[in-house]
């Protein structure tokens, strides 16, 4: 580990500690040479299932990609930063454990739009018009039209 100060690789490790998740550890380190200190974080490395697209090609499984994709969905509405960080790692997670070497995109896709759902219907409309590639206003409006008749039913 180079020191973020002097670029020294020798360094010795004060504190660790394990993450509320207990999947990172946290180390306090020291530089051996300017003797300024520094964290590190440690994650498992992670071996995630290939993701299949619609039209065939194949890319990693990337947390990044669908935490930028439902921000986007959810900006300017009541959904925490980390209620969407938690469910992005869940969800790698599920992946990973399932042990598949390929998952399908659309898997991906509708486990964000059902929480996406349970969370809030503005961000659910939001993310299941450029999901679901409505091609007209009417395919729009027959999928609000199910959300509002869902919503009278729950309001019973």
């Amino acid at each position: 580990m180079k020191c973020p100060f002097c670029g020294e690789i020798r360094n010795k490790v004060i504190d660790s500690r394990l993450s509320k998740d207990s999947r990172t550890i946290r180390r306090r380190r020291e530089c051996l040479n300017c003797q300024k200190r520094f964290t590190t974080y440690e994650k498992v490395e992670a071996v995630l299932p290939m993701v299949v697209k619609k039209d065939g090609r194949r890319e990693p499984f990337n947390h990044e990609k669908i935490r930028v994709g439902i921000h986007k969905a959810c900006q300017k509405r009541p959904i925490s930063i980390n209620d969407i960080d938690d469910f992005v790692d869940s969800l790698g997670q599920l992946f990973q454990e399932r042990g598949h070497r390929e998952i399908n995109s659309s898997d991906i896709g509708e486990r964000v739009i059902e929480r996406l759902k349970e969370w809030d219907d503005v961000a659910y409309v939001r993310f299941a018009s450029v999901y679901r590639q409505f091609k007209d206003i009417n395919e729009f409006m027959t999928e609000l039209k199910e959300l509002l008749d869902e919503r009278r039913g729950e309001d019973k």
